[in-house]
């Protein structure tokens, strides 16, 4: 794995760096005396990831959650903060460039879906869409995956809450507002910037923070329940924004909001530094004194209760800030809408769910 050199950038994606993973063996280095390689044509490449089951499910105690999927494996937005991006490592891709060029989609997710829930054991809570990759990211458009899982979650009567910044949910409005009239949906659109230069550089892909406001105001207009989660808030860089960012959610009809604040576990830490550098080399050193701070002295803090909300003085002020503006703007602080899983009816049994078979065909 060749890793490209630190000062070059690439329009249009969140980094040209290519670290290896933490299980990577071999790695190509540049020497000093060598010259700069000129980065290459740098398109996106998706094929489809033959999965045996779609349903992940956790025991975290800080997830409001349960169960979740997530129809694509890297994510095209490009975000330079994600913190899913050390999952390319296990496919044996580097979760720097290669997590938002070399994407996957999991074709047959419907299939999966409808065998999964018609197992007898199965119990009815909510799904969550999105905790892991977008599922509204450029490629939905093309593959539809998100769109097929939610078919079969609506055939069913099954709760879903999606979690995205993709502008492709709108095309889907109209089925969602119909689940949600159901008492079966919910939304969260994220959004750490209302800064369409900061946009540009943070989450290069993703869609513009005025367009997510368009889809909250279409979303609340069709009664889905709305919330913004304001992640990541990033110290020194959009922390600033706090208020303004949940103003802007409150006017466009989110009932509800959240934060989290920035996390850099194992490769996105360096990632994300040489982010800084590039961008923000005057004050690079700043934030992360500052992340360090609310981290008990290093980049990260994987500890449940900590890990989404960091500790120390300076998050508690940001707590204080974050409640009393939620307050301010009739906020539902954390709280979640609940969902109606009494309405399932489970598939019937059918062949292809009892063998769990699926097509073999590329």
């Amino acid at each position: 794995m060749y890793s490209y050199r630190m000062n070059q950038a690439i329009k249009g994606r969140g980094t040209a760096a290519q670290p290896p993973g933490r299980f990577q063996r071999h790695i190509v280095e540049p020497s000093d005396d060598e010259p700069e390689r000129a980065l290459p044509r740098i398109v996106t490449e998706v094929q489809p990831e033959l999965a045996r089951s779609i349903i992940t499910r956790n025991t975290s105690p800080d997830l409001p959650f349960d169960q979740s999927i997530n129809p694509y494996r890297g994510c095209e937005h490009g975000c330079i903060y994600c913190f899913a991006r050390p999952s390319h490592a296990y496919v044996g891709l580097s979760p720097g460039l290669d997590f938002e060029t070399r994407l996957f989609y999991k074709r047959d997710a419907a299939l999966l879906l409808e065998a999964e829930l018609a197992k007898p054991g199965y119990r009815c809570k909510p799904i969550m869409l999105g905790t892991n990759t977008d599922p509204y990211q450029p490629i939905e458009r093309d593959h539809g995956v998100t769109r097929s899982v939610l078919e079969v979650l609506w055939r069913y009567r099954h709760p879903v809450a999606i979690l995205t910044k993709g502008a492709w949910l709108e095309r889907d409005l109209e089925l969602i507002a119909t689940m949600a009239r159901a008492g079966l949906a919910r939304v969260t659109l994220s959004l750490p910037t209302l800064d369409v230069d900061l946009k540009r550089i943070l989450e290069p892909r993703a869609a513009s923070p005025q367009a997510r406001l368009r889809i909250m105001r279409q979303l609340a207009a069709a009664g889905v329940p709305t919330g913004v989660l304001v992640a990541p808030i990033i110290p020194a860089i959009t922390d600033h924004e706090l208020e303004a960012l949940l103003e802007a959610a409150a006017d466009a009809g989110a009932e509800r909001a959240g934060y989290v604040f920035l996390r850099l576990p194992h490769e996105v830490a360096g990632l994300f530094q040489i982010w800084l550098a590039q961008h923000f080399p005057q004050r690079a050193a700043h934030v992360m004194a500052l992340v360090r701070e609310a981290r008990n002295g290093a980049d990260n803090d994987s500890r449940f209760g900590s890990r989404l909300s960091g500790s120390g003085n300076w998050i508690e002020v940001l707590r204080q800030r974050f409640a009393l503006t939620c307050r301010r703007l009739n906020l539902s602080n954390g709280s979640e809408v609940s969902l109606d899983c009494s309405q399932f009816r489970p598939p019937a049994p059918s062949s292809k769910a009892r063998t769990g078979q699926l097509a073999l065909d590329l």
